[in-house]
């Protein structure tokens, strides 16, 4: 069955609204941090915000699959359309008090991403686009920026070093000796900046399929473009590079190694 992207959006901008509020209950409070398996920490903001937003999403559109980072997948593997959610992208800066940390919440269809919303709740500040739709910062349309240097670039990322346990290592150095500006103001937030203008590449050499769902479908609409390391647009090879596209050449060319200068 098909669904009104208009729509969908709006109610994804709510619910991300909501859950961000869940989060912000528990934000400087110094509440208790659990550890996965994989070692990542995990609390019960995390989990109450994922709960609502499960709840929210199968009250709605019931035959809807849900993937979320804490709970799994809900629903048929076959359904067309598959909801993607990543309750807090940033937990490490959550439970540090940083306000750097984001709701994400991606739509599939087909396996292909159509909507993503990433709001940030400590700043008050939500982008959100859909297939078609264009892409909004607070209700109002944005835009990537037009610088086409990497001199004249603003790069950031999740992280400053463990790029080496990715085979990226050589390859980060090089970005980094060729950027007007580096800083780590990463996670989702990286995006943020890269799909309003404010940076111009947004890197992470390790992605899962909730980090990454929300952000092709924000990045293509506001101009911009979501890939792996190889410039392929996909949320599905484990890293991500967030660009406002017009950089993206060059900074291939770095990472392949044909430019060292």
């Amino acid at each position: 069955m098909s669904i009104s992207l208009a729509h969908t959006l709006d109610f994804a901008r709510q619910i991300a609204y909501e859950a961000g509020q869940i989060t912000l209950r528990y934000f400087q409070r110094g509440i208790t941090v659990e550890h996965k398996a994989d070692e990542s920490p995990v609390t019960i903001a995390d989990r109450e915000a994922e709960r609502h937003l499960r709840a929210a999403i199968q009250a709605a559109y019931p035959d809807h699959a849900v993937l979320g980072e804490e709970d799994g997948l809900t629903g048929s593997e076959h359904a067309t359309y598959r909801w993607v959610l990543d309750p807090i992208d940033g937990t490490k800066s959550f439970v540090r008090g940083v306000p750097l940390y984001g709701v994400l919440i991606g739509l599939l269809r087909e396996g292909e991403p159509v909507l993503g919303v990433i709001h940030i709740p400590a700043l008050a500040e939500t982008v959100a686009a859909a297939q078609g739709l264009g892409c909004y910062w607070n209700n109002q349309p944005c835009r990537v920026s037009s610088v086409s240097s990497l001199r004249e670039s603003l790069v950031v990322g999740t992280v400053a070093h463990g790029y080496e346990r990715y085979n990226r290592s050589e390859a980060f150095q090089r970005i980094l000796k060729r950027a007007g500006l580096f800083r780590t103001w990463g996670d989702c937030y990286g995006y943020v900046l890269v799909a309003t203008g404010r940076a111009e590449v947004a890197l992470d050499p390790a992605m899962n399929v909730w980090d990454a769902a929300a952000l092709l479908p924000i990045l293509s609409e506001a101009g911009g473009a979501y890939t792996d390391w190889q410039g392929v647009p996909t949320i599905y090879h484990n890293e991500g590079i967030g660009s406002n596209r017009h950089v993206l050449p060059e900074l291939l060319s770095l990472i392949a190694g044909e430019e060292s200068s």
